[in-house]
């Protein structure tokens, strides 16, 4: 994490999970190391739903269900949250997960990789919340991009890659220059693209928040190599 640790603990203190059931899914995530939204972005995502109250919501990696669990404590009765996910193991913890927090009404899981399912989804989404592959955020971002809504609202986790991100290639190791060198592309296509207005934030290990302008968005742009 970029914020001095105690900034965090001390932010941290204030925020809650919501209930009981959302507390103890992210402490079995915690003690079995699955990367899960930290608390700060969690408080950020909570509030852009409260804000916006979108209704058709879409993630891109569900991981052990965390995160779309926690959003359907925020949104409008009415709204619902699709997340794709293609880990068997995480697949079926997730399930369990949306099981025992009463969320099926409100969550469609989809067992597959984003890669394929992504090209077969029409419709638009108002909200899209990308925490998966960190490599493959140009692939994503394209499809992400043509399934979001007019004034939608595209939220991608993690890009900062715990500082690694701000380093030269050369000072991050070996099996990471791949991805380091891709995330800083994709982080100049998302605030250089004609049509989209997007803000890198320091919150969590950094998020990208990004809006897709009405009339005016050239799509294809965004770079994947």
């Amino acid at each position: 994490m970029i914020t001095d640790e105690r900034l965090a603990s001390f932010i941290n203190s204030f925020n809650t999970d919501y209930d009981e059931v959302v507390t103890s899914i992210r402490r079995e995530a915690e003690e079995n190391k699955v990367p899960i939204i930290r608390r700060e972005a969690g408080e950020f995502i909570k509030l852009l739903l409260l804000m916006n109250k979108p209704a058709r919501i879409l993630e891109i990696g569900a991981a052990v269900g965390f995160s779309a669990i926690f959003m359907s404590r925020f949104v409008e009765d009415g709204a619902h949250i699709t997340t794709i996910e293609n880990y068997p193991p995480r697949v079926e913890e997730a399930r369990r997960n949306i099981d025992r927090a009463s969320a099926g009404d409100k969550i469609t899981l989809i067992d597959g990789d984003a890669l394929d399912v992504l090209p077969s989804m029409n419709g638009q989404y108002d909200f899209i919340f990308m925490d998966a592959a960190k490599g493959q955020y140009g692939t994503f971002c394209r499809e992400a991009l043509r399934l979001l809504a007019p004034g939608g609202i595209l939220l991608c986790d993690n890009v900062l890659q715990d500082g690694d991100v701000l380093e030269s290639r050369y000072a991050v190791t070996r099996r990471n220059r791949t991805i380091h060198s891709r995330m800083r592309e994709y982080l100049y296509e998302l605030t250089h693209t004609p049509g989209l207005e997007t803000a890198i934030l320091n919150i969590g290990d950094g998020m990208s928040l990004t809006v897709k302008k009405d009339g005016d968005f050239v799509g294809g742009q965004i770079n994947d190599k």
